[in-house]
C-alpha cells in the first residue's frame, strides 16, 4: 500500500506540473493582454505598458512559469488580476458551492440510474427495458442549459406569477436566512448552527439544479449498470443460486449488483470528477456561486493567476476522486490488493 500510495503521490505531482505549463503556455499563445480589459477601452498605452511590467506580464511564459512555480511551493496561488484577492481564498470561498451542487447530481445518478438500470436488466427485453433505454438516451441528448432553463421556467418562473412558490429561481439560500460561513458549505453551516430553517431552503435550493446537472450522469450510470448487469446475470454461478432456490432479490443485489459494481463504480467516479471540475452551464442558469461560473468569468477577463487556479483545482479534484475509486476497487472486490 505504501508503494501506491507513493506512485501515486508522484503521478499526482506529475499532472499538476505538466497541467499548469500547459496552461501558461495556452494563455500566451491567446490574443489579447489582460491589462487592457482591467483598464478599460479609454487607458492610454503609456498606462498599459505601466500596469503590464508592475504585473510582471511583460516577461516570457516560462520565466512566468518558473516564478509561479516557486509561489506554488510557498502555498502561494498568486492573486486575482481583478480584485486583487489571494487565489487561493477566492477557490476556497466558491468551491464547496460546487462540491455541494456535484454530490447532490450524483446522488440523483446514482439513486435514479442504478435501480433503473437493475430493473432494465431484470426486465430485459420487455417495454420497462425499452422505456429505460429511451429515458437514458434522452438523458444523454438533452442539452443541460436547455433542461436548465426549462425547469426553472416550468417549476420556478411560471408557478411564481401565480402566487405558487416551488421552488426558488437563483442563489443557494433566500435573502431571510443567514448562517455563518464557518465551511462555506450552507447545508453544514446551517446544521452546526443548529438552524433546520436554513437547512430545508439550502436543500430546497439544491433539487432543480442537482436534477440539470445530474440527468447526464444519471443515463450514463443507468446504462452501465444495465449493461453490467445484463452479463453478469447470465453467468453460471448466478444459475447456481437459482436453482439452489435463492430469493430474487438476494440473486440480483448479493450476487449479482455485487460482481458488476466495479465498471459501474469507475464510471461514477469519472462523472463525479467531471461535475466537481465545474458545472460552468448549470451554475450559471441556476446563479449558483461555484468554481465553473468562476472560471468562466476568470477567461473572460484573462485572470491568468485565477485561471490557473482554477485548472489546478480541476485536475487535483479529478486526481482525488480516481483514487477513492480505486479504494474502492479494493473495498468491493477482495481479489483486489495494492502492494
Amino acid at each position: 500500500m505504501a508503494s501506491f500510495l507513493a506512485q501515486r503521490f508522484l503521478r499526482f505531482i506529475a499532472v499538476l506540473l505538466t497541467i499548469t505549463a500547459v496552461t501558461f503556455l495556452f494563455l500566451h499563445l491567446i490574443p489579447g493582454n489582460p491589462v487592457e480589459i482591467l483598464l478599460g477601452e479609454h487607458a492610454t498605452h503609456a498606462d498599459v505598458v505601466k500596469l503590464t511590467h508592475d504585473l510582471k506580464l511583460d516577461q516570457p511564459w516560462y520565466v512566468q512559469y518558473a516564478a509561479y512555480l516557486g509561489q506554488m511551493l510557498r502555498g502561494d496561488l498568486g492573486r486575482s488580476l481583478t480584485d486583487d484577492l489571494p487565489v487561493a481564498q477566492k477557490l476556497g470561498t466558491y468551491f464547496p458551492a460546487t462540491v455541494e451542487l456535484g454530490i447532490a447530481a450524483m446522488v440523483v445518478a446514482v439513486l435514479v440510474g442504478v435501480p433503473i438500470g437493475i430493473l432494465a436488466a431484470i426486465r430485459h427485453r420487455r417495454p420497462v427495458d425499452t422505456l429505460t433505454s429511451i429515458v437514458a438516451l434522452l438523458g444523454v441528448s438533452v442539452p443541460v442549459f436547455w433542461l436548465g432553463w426549462m425547469l426553472l421556467w416550468l417549476l420556478a418562473y411560471e408557478p411564481s406569477k401565480v402566487g405558487l412558490n416551488l421552488f426558488p429561481l437563483a442563489g443557494r439560500l433566500s435573502i431571510k436566512y443567514s448562517v455563518p460561513a464557518h465551511t462555506h458549505f450552507v447545508i453544514l453551516d446551517a446544521l452546526f448552527a443548529g438552524n433546520m430553517g436554513a437547512l430545508g431552503d439550502a436543500l430546497w435550493h439544491l433539487v432543480l439544479p442537482a436534477i440539470t446537472l445530474g440527468t447526464i450522469p444519471m443515463a450514463i450510470v443507468a446504462k452501465m449498470t444495465r449493461a453490467e448487469m445484463l452479463e453478469v446475470l447470465q453467468t453460471d454461478y448466478i444459475r447456481t443460486a437459482r436453482a439452489k432456490g435463492l430469493g430474487a432479490t438476494s440473486i440480483v443485489i448479493k450476487h449479482g449488483l455485487r460482481n458488476a459494481l466495479i465498471p459501474i463504480i469507475t464510471v461514477i467516479g469519472l462523472q463525479t470528477g467531471f461535475l466537481l471540475g465545474g458545472a460552468v452551464l448549470t451554475e450559471s442558469i441556476f446563479a449558483w456561486p461555484g468554481v465553473g461560473r468562476l472560471a468562466f468569468e476568470a477567461i473572460s477577463n484573462r485572470d491568468y493567476p485565477l485561471i490557473i487556479g482554477c485548472v489546478l483545482l480541476f485536475s487535483a479534484t479529478f486526481v482525488l476522486v480516481n483514487f477513492i475509486v480505486d479504494i474502492l476497487y479494493a473495498l468491493f472486490n477482495p481479489r483486489i490488493r495494492y502492494t
